[in-house]
């Protein structure tokens, strides 16, 4: 493991500790008294033509997939640090437990299975700023995959 990605894994922690006090995150809670610990975030239909992949260099478990012009994060791969959610500039990761994220927990589980990793930042779209704040992105969404690194 590289170093800078070993100081982003520290920085995690130390925010985790930071967040949760000396108490386990919710997902090892949850671990620990048996639930389900399919805690994850997602990405919802405010990337679609956007995908600026700011938050795709801050992810410490690489758990960002690419599609034709959106991004969604694998829900068993995210261990819900949370360190992406402030970096998107469109606001569109958000925690699964939010209401009305049920659609969108599908969709990224669906597309990171056969969609390809991405780990290192790209250029935009160039019409990114036009599809900024639109609603009802969903019809948009394409089910072919990105390039991946």
């Amino acid at each position: 493991m590289s170093a800078p990605r070993l100081k982003a894994i520290s920085s995690i922690i130390v925010l985790q500790v930071r967040r949760y006090g000396r108490s386990l995150p919710r997902r090892r809670r949850w671990v620990a008294a048996g639930l389900d610990a399919r805690l994850t975030y997602v990405i919802n239909e405010s990337c679609i033509k956007c995908k600026l992949m700011d938050c795709v260099e801050i992810c410490p478990v690489d758990c960002f997939y690419e599609g034709e012009n959106m991004l969604v994060i694998h829900p068993d791969e995210c261990i819900d640090c949370g360190v992406c959610e402030p970096e998107c500039p469109v606001d569109a990761i958000k925690p699964d437990t939010e209401p009305g994220m049920e659609r969108w927990i599908e969709i990224n589980a669906q597309y990171a299975k056969s969609w390809p990793n991405i780990t290192v930042k790209k250029p935009p779209p160039a019409d990114a700023k036009e599809w900024e704040g639109k609603p009802d992105k969903l019809q948009h969404l394409s089910s072919n995959p990105g390039t991946g690194d």
